[in-house]
């Protein structure tokens, strides 16, 4: 087992509305996409984004495109308008989502740099 960055192996996207942040982290194949629905768990966002988001954590799964939807509550110190934080804005999320370490399998990382020798141009 090895400890990644999800940066080393997804993707992510991020908005906001309100004091709402939605952050989506996408796999790259089927196999990581389980890893991530053991791993990335609403519990373990909360936790990453501890001091920032203040309420719920909602996981949405979206197995066709490999990918979590995670929509984090009261995580903008009330909004945009409201917020005395410096940088609120939601689209920061995705960047610090990929900052986030999880145990994946040798082998799956090994299978996954392979897809991606296999790709190069």
């Amino acid at each position: 087992m090895a400890i990644v960055k999800l940066k080393d192996i997804a993707q992510s996207r991020s908005g906001d509305k309100g004091n709402i942040v939605n952050v989506g982290v996408f796999a790259p194949n089927q196999a990581i996409y389980q890893v991530f629905l053991e791993k990335l768990t609403p519990e373990k966002v909360k936790e990453h984004f501890a001091g920032l988001v203040k309420g719920e954590v909602v996981r949405y799964e979206l197995p066709n495109i490999f990918a979590l939807n995670f929509v984090c509550k009261e995580a903008l110190d009330g909004g945009g308008s409201s917020s005395t934080r410096l940088d609120n804005l939601g689209k920061c999320f995705g960047s610090n989502m990929l900052r986030l370490e999880i145990e994946v399998d040798d082998y799956l990382l090994k299978d996954l740099n392979n897809e991606v020798s296999n790709h190069a141009i």
